[in-house]
């Protein structure tokens, strides 16, 4: 039996408040939750994360040692989390300069649909701010300046971001798709058939 986690994550002190729902296993690594809440969001991967519950921490431990940092993702698993620290509620940091700071709430625990492909987007709100743009703080004075063509800061701002931003477009039909390829990144590989034996 596949048990599957259901999850509400909100991004904190940013208006409008980017928001998603989203199902993964259970058993899922928190690796694999962080490149899961990174397409579901629409960051880019590009800065250092954590996940903290109680007084425990989860992300990419100093290669060299120099500092103790977090314990290591990719060695934990969510409901070995949840069953440490009894945790409903898990704080994601993302990017330590901008600190953008996620809650994420374990909403049910059920088993798997047949035949639904996981992790799943069940719904999404609110886009995701542009990567580097400054945290929460940077973000609102971003829309501010494209809001107002008079904004000194309006052409760079608009050109920055692409020449388009829609703070209240999630993207739903881009986090699918992007789902969609770790899904079939951490599909299960096809065994190869065993040459029988005596044959060379």
């Amino acid at each position: 039996m596949t048990l599957i986690a259901r999850l509400r994550i909100i991004l904190n002190d940013v208006d409008p408040q980017p928001m998603r729902h989203i199902e993964v296993p259970l058993k899922i690594r928190l690796d694999r939750l962080h490149e899961v809440i990174q397409a579901t969001m629409g960051w880019t991967d590009t800065h250092l994360y954590e996940f903290r519950a109680g007084d425990a921490g989860w992300g990419e431990p100093d290669p060299d040692g120099f500092y103790d940092g977090p314990m290591p993702a990719k060695k934990t698993t969510l409901e070995k989390l949840l069953e440490d620290t009894g945790a409903k509620t898990i704080q994601y940091v993302y990017d330590f300069g901008d600190d953008w700071d996620h809650s994420i709430r374990i909403e049910r625990v059920g088993e798997a649909t047949p035949g639904v492909t996981y992790p799943r987007l069940l719904k999404a709100a609110g886009a995701c701010p542009p990567e580097d743009v400054g945290g929460a703080w940077g973000y609102e004075e971003f829309l501010e300046a494209l809001a107002d063509p008079d904004h000194e800061q309006h052409e760079d701002m608009l050109h920055w971001s692409g020449g388009s931003f829609d703070p209240n477009d999630a993207r739903f039909d881009r986090i699918v798709e992007r789902l969609h390829l770790l899904a079939k990144k951490w599909a299960p590989r096809p065994r190869k058939p065993k040459a029988p034996k005596g044959t060379t």
